[in-house]
């Protein structure tokens, strides 16, 4: 019962980390702006990282279950 919280708050990381990436990846192949107004290195590299990081956490709360 007490794993029900990590498989939820992991499935959420996983699938917002997972879309981020995706969508920075597509932005970044297409040469579009990741975030207006922002250098496109920038944005892309934060934007990329901070996927990465929700992937990680999601990695993360499934190895506690």
């Amino acid at each position: 019962m007490e794993s029900a919280p990590a498989v939820f708050a992991g499935t959420v990381f996983a699938l917002f980390g997972a879309g981020l990436v995706v969508w920075t990846g597509a932005r970044t192949a297409h040469r579009e702006p990741v975030a207006y107004g922002v250098r496109p290195v920038a944005s892309a590299v934060v934007a990329g990282v901070s996927g990465v990081v929700c992937l990680a956490l999601a990695a993360w709360c499934f190895s506690q279950i």
